[in-house]
C-alpha cells in the first residue's frame, strides 16, 4: 500500500493476497471442483475411483472418506471439505460422499446468489435458518422403529452396503446378517431401553487367501498369533485364560549393572536362581487353574519350557486393544502382575484352537458364555478386496450403531432429500425477503442428491425430479429412485431402501457448516513458500535455540 507516495510493506516478500469475491470465488470453486470428483460416486451406481499415493500403492474404491484422505489435496479451501468428511466419518461412519456433494452444491447456488449481489451475510444468514428447520422437518418425517427388530436392521445395512462393490448379492446378503449378529452380541441395552453399541468391539481381521464367501464370525477374538512353543497344546478345551500384561521373563534392573563371575559354581547359582523365578511365576499360574496364558509382553524361553510341561498354551507380544477385547469376550480380567493373579481373574472360553488360515497360523478363542466383544474373519482373493470389505462391514457397523443410538429412520433414494426440499420452499415463503433466496438455494441444493442418482441410474435427471416432485405434492413423502431398477417409486420402504435418522442428519449440518465457513471467507493470505536454503536455516536455528540441547 502506498501512503503519501511511500510505499508501505506489512507482508513478507513472496506473500501472495486475494481479497474479497475474488477470494470467495476462488474458495469456491476449489471446494466444488473436489465435490465434482466424488459426485459420480454416488449411490448403488456410483463409479469407482483408483487412487494411486506416491509410493505406487492403488486403492480402489467409491468410499468418499476414504478418497478424501488418499487424494493428497493441496488447496485450504479443499482441505476443508476433506476436514468435513473426516468429521462425518468419524460421527456417523456414513453418508461421506453426500455430504461433500451436498457442500458443493450448496457453495454453487451461493456463487449464483452472488452473482445476484446479495451479500454473504446474508446468504449465510438463511443457510443457517434453513439447516434449523431442515433437521426439525428431518426429526418429523422420521419413523421410529424397534432397535432391536432383525428385519429393520436388515434393511438398514442393504441400503448401507449396496453402494459398495463386495462382489454380489450372496456376500452382501452374508456380511449383512453377519454385521447385524456380530452388534446384536456386543451392544448392551441401558435401563433407558437405549442400545449402547461400540464398532471396537467387533474386530474385522483380514486374512488373505480363501472367496470372500469363507468369512466368518468367531464368537469370541482371534489372534494373527502362533502358540510359542512346540512343545505345547494347539487345542484346549474349556479354557480358562490369564490375561496379562507382564513379561514373563526375569526383570532386568533399570540401571546398567555388571555381575563379576569368578568360579562356574557361581555361574550355575546364576542361571539356576534364574530359572526358579521363571518356574515359581509358572507355579503361580498353573495354581489359578489357568490353562491358556495371553500376554502383551514377552516370555522367556525358560518359562516356555516350563508353561509347555504344565500344558498351557501360550501366546505373546498380542496388541494391547486385542487383550482388551479378549477381557470383553472372555469375561475376565488384565492382570499387571503375575503375583496378584487370582482364580477370579481368569476369563473363559470353550475352546482356544491355533488353526492355519491361508499359509499363516491364527489363535481362536472362541466359544465365550457372554461374549460382548466378537471377530468377523474376513478372507478374498487380493488385498484390494479384503480392503473394500473391510469398509463395507465398518460402514456396515456404523449404520447399525446409529440406528441402536436413534432408533429412527427415513425413506432413501432422495426421497428424504426431496421432501426437506418441498417443505423449505413454503418455509423461505414465510420468511420473505432476500433470505428467501438463500433457504430456496438450499432447497435446490439438497434436491442435487436424487439429480445424481437419477444421472447414476441413466435416467433423465430434469424429468426424474418433475416425477419426484408431482409424487411429494401429492403427500407421497417416501417416492424416491429405486437406481438398481432405474425407476423411480412412490414408496421407498416397499423396496427397503432407508436410512438411519442420525446419518441423515450429520450429513446436512457437516455439509452447511462448511458452506458457511467458506462463505465467510473473504481475504487469503498465502505466505511465500520457505526456498531449501531458509528450510535449512530455520531448522539449524531451532536446534541451536535456547531450551533446546543438542547433542
Amino acid at each position: 500500500m502506498a501512503m503519501y507516495g511511500i510505499p508501505v510493506l506489512i507482508l513478507k516478500e513472496g506473500s501472495q493476497r486475494t481479497v474479497g469475491r475474488e477470494a470467495l470465488r476462488a474458495n469456491i470453486m476449489a471446494a466444488r471442483a473436489l465435490a465434482e470428483v466424488l459426485k459420480t460416486s454416488l449411490g448403488p451406481r456410483g463409479l469407482d475411483k483408483m487412487l494411486v499415493d506416491s509410493f505406487g500403492d492403488v486403492t480402489v474404491t467409491n468410499d468418499g472418506a476414504t478418497i478424501v484422505k488418499e487424494m493428497e489435496v493441496q488447496h485450504p479451501a479443499a482441505k476443508l471439505l476433506v476436514e468435513v468428511a473426516k468429521a462425518q466419518d468419524a460421527e456417523v461412519g456414513d453418508g461421506t460422499t453426500s455430504a461433500v456433494v451436498l457442500a458443493g452444491a450448496l457453495l454453487r447456488k451461493a456463487e449464483e446468489l452472488l452473482d445476484q449481489n446479495i451479500h454473504p451475510t446474508i446468504i449465510i444468514e438463511g443457510y443457517t435458518k434453513a439447516l434449523k428447520e431442515a433437521l426439525r422437518i428431518l426429526d418429523e418425517i422420521a419413523l421410529k422403529v424397534d432397535p432391536s427388530d432383525r428385519e429393520t436392521l436388515k434393511k438398514v445395512v442393504t441400503t448401507t452396503i449396496a453402494s459398495k462393490y463386495i462382489g454380489g448379492p450372496l456376500v452382501s446378503e452374508k456380511l449383512t446378517n453377519m454385521a447385524i449378529d456380530a452388534a446384536l452380541t456386543v451392544a448392551e441395552k441401558k435401563p433407558d431401553g437405549i442400545y449402547e453399541f461400540r464398532v471396537d468391539d467387533v474386530k474385522i481381521e483380514k486374512k488373505k487367501g480363501g472367496n470372500v464367501l469363507d468369512t466368518q464370525l468367531v464368537y469370541g477374538i482371534v489372534l494373527d498369533k502362533e502358540v510359542v512353543h512346540p512343545g505345547m497344546p494347539r487345542r484346549v478345551e474349556n479354557a480358562k485364560i490369564a490375561l496379562l500384561d507382564a513379561a514373563l521373563e526375569v526383570e532386568k534392573p533399570e540401571i546398567t549393572a555388571k555381575i563379576n563371575i569368578t568360579s562356574p559354581e557361581l555361574m550355575n547359582a546364576f542361571i539356576e536362581e534364574e530359572a526358579r523365578i521363571l518356574r515359581d511365576m509358572v507355579e503361580k499360574i498353573a495354581s489359578t487353574g489357568a490353562n491358556v496364558v495371553i500376554t502383551q509382553k514377552g516370555i522367556d524361553e525358560v518359562a516356555q519350557h516350563f508353561l509347555a510341561k504344565k500344558g498351557i498354551l501360550a501366546v505373546r507380544r498380542v496388541k494391547r486393544s486385542d487383550l482388551e477385547k479378549l477381557e470383553r469376550a472372555t469375561g475376565g480380567k488384565i492382570v499387571s502382575s503375575v503375583r496378584d493373579l487370582k482364580p477370579e481373574d481368569l476369563g473363559y472360553a470353550a475352546l482356544v484352537e491355533e488353526r492355519r488360515v491361508g499359509n499363516d497360523k491364527m489363535v481362536f478363542v472362541e466359544g465365550c458364555k457372554n461374549p460382548k466383544a466378537v471377530t468377523i474373519l474376513v478372507r478374498g482373493a487380493s488385498d484390494m478386496v479384503l480392503d473394500e470389505i473391510e469398509r463395507s462391514l465398518k460402514d456396515a457397523l456404523n449404520v447399525l450403531r446409529n440406528v441402536l443410538r436413534v432408533p429412527k429412520i427415513v425413506p432413501g433414494g432422495g426421497a428424504t432429500e426431496i421432501a426437506v426440499a418441498l417443505k423449505l420452499r413454503d418455509y423461505a415463503a414465510k420468511i420473505g425477503g432476500k433470505e428467501q433466496l438463500a433457504i430456496e438455494a438450499f432447497a435446490s441444493a439438497l434436491e442435487e442428491i436424487p439429480l445424481i442418482l437419477a444421472e447414476t441410474a441413466g435416467l433423465d435427471p430434469l424429468e426424474t425430479l418433475m416425477k419426484l416432485r408431482q409424487y411429494h405434492s401429492e403427500g407421497k413423502v417416501n417416492a424416491g429412485i429405486d437406481v438398481i431398477n432405474g425407476v423411480v417409486r412412490e414408496d421407498m420402504s416397499s423396496i427397503s431402501v432407508v436410512e438411519p435418522l442420525l446419518v441423515k442428519n450429520s450429513m446436512i449440518k457437516t455439509a452447511a457448516e462448511a458452506a458457511v465457513t467458506i462463505l465467510k471467507i473473504d481475504d487469503i493470505i498465502a505466505a511465500s513458500p520457505l526456498k531449501k536454503e531458509e528450510k535449512k536455516e530455520k531448522k539449524e536455528e531451532e536446534e541451536t535455540s535456547p531450551g533446546k540441547t543438542s547433542f
